[in-house]
């Protein structure tokens, strides 16, 4: 609905195109449109075949009307086709959206291509491309009307991003003043926002595949553990330290109500590869993972001395099935900013009563 406080046509009621200037509040979100172009003739049996074209400005759109997301947007385009189906084109900056669960505000700068109903205000998104801080992503989708019995529209896109980092997609989502990871990300995914009044988090479905290259954590004693790891997954524990590890992340990950489901996920350092299973829990910050690690030696070269002589007997306990390195059960539990990394001592047993 508009709230239309300036309309000017000419020629009304002829059999050309009227051409109209117009003043007008948008209601969701709030905000000032500047529009002028050309309408009908009107079409009395078939109003959505009623010609319409023009150009639009769009000011002081607040998105904190939407539950979970807040920033100032303006928009700018052109659109033209008839009532029913009309093609926009247009260009929108929001230079402080914030994501609510993470509060920090990056600027947005968007380019679409929509199909627009003007009679019910369904809306396909027939191009989407996005660009935030370092990142870019491509959309297609649809904005539609609720099932009846509901109020407010669903959103479904699928999203594919391939000039993206990872510690941008974090200031979206966490909290803290800098990222936990930096790296190069991939990720396509299948984005489903159905209405409600819930915070976006909570409604949010999401379902796809990633793949994040050469990433390093920033907390110190995190990616020092990383960088533990792969000397010695290599068995050189009497080295000095290098140069900084790199990991890689890969997987499939489902996110529910306030729950991200990671079914599938791996990641590799050299000399170490981990591949998990789990759940984070979003606002608890909570970690539920079990996995193996897989090592290039045996657990007695993961050490020297005394301990390697130790460690010897329970050798073949671990070693892999190939006779390559060493598979160790793990679990990981804790929380985000205190992650607890452990043998999974009864899967330990269970392997070693069955050889």
């Amino acid at each position: 609905m508009w709230a239309i406080h300036h309309l000017l046509m000419h020629d009304a009621g002829s059999t050309r195109p009227w051409p109209f200037e117009a003043a007008l509040t948008n209601g969701v979100p709030p905000g000032e449109i500047d529009v002028s172009g050309t309408f009908g003739p009107w079409r009395r049996d078939d109003p959505g075949d009623a010609p319409l074209e023009g150009a639009f400005n769009f000011e002081r759109a607040d998105l904190g009307v939407f539950t979970g997301i807040s920033g100032t947007l303006s928009s700018h385009g052109n659109f033209g086709g008839t009532l029913a189906r009309l093609e926009a084109n247009g260009e929108t900056d929001t230079p402080d959206f914030t994501i609510k669960v993470g509060g920090h505000p990056f600027p947005l700068h968007v380019k679409y291509q929509a199909l627009i109903d003007g009679t019910n205000g369904d809306t396909r998104l027939k191009v989407i491309d996005a660009w935030f801080l370092s990142s870019y992503l491509h959309a297609t989708g649809a904005v539609l009307d609720a099932p009846k019995g509901q109020r407010g529209r669903t959103v479904t896109l699928d999203v594919a991003m391939d000039k993206s980092r990872i510690e941008d997609i974090m200031t979206m989502a966490v909290g803290t003043a800098s990222p936990p990871m930096i790296g190069g990300l991939t990720l396509t995914t299948k984005f489903v926002l159905p209405p409600g009044e819930k915070d976006v988090p909570e409604r949010l479905r999401l379902e796809g595949r990633f793949a994040i290259g050469r990433a390093r954590f920033t907390n110190y004693d995190v990616q020092g553990k990383i960088e533990e790891l792969s000397k010695r997954g290599h068995g050189k524990t009497a080295e000095p330290k290098k140069e900084r590890v790199v990991s890689d992340f890969r997987g499939r990950f489902t996110l529910a109500p306030g729950r991200l489901m990671l079914p599938e996920v791996t990641f590799t350092v050299p000399g170490a590869k981990v591949e998990l299973a789990g759940t984070y829990a979003l606002k608890a910050e909570t970690l539920d993972f079990k996995g193996r690690l897989l090592i290039d030696v045996t657990i007695s070269q993961t050490t020297t001395g005394w301990k390697s002589q130790l460690l010897k007997p329970v050798d073949p306990i671990f070693r892999q099935k190939d006779g390559t390195g060493s598979a160790i059960p793990i679990k990981i539990s804790g929380t985000r900013n205190a992650p607890d990394f452990g043998l999974d001592v009864r899967r330990v047993f269970k392997r070693g009563s069955n050889p």
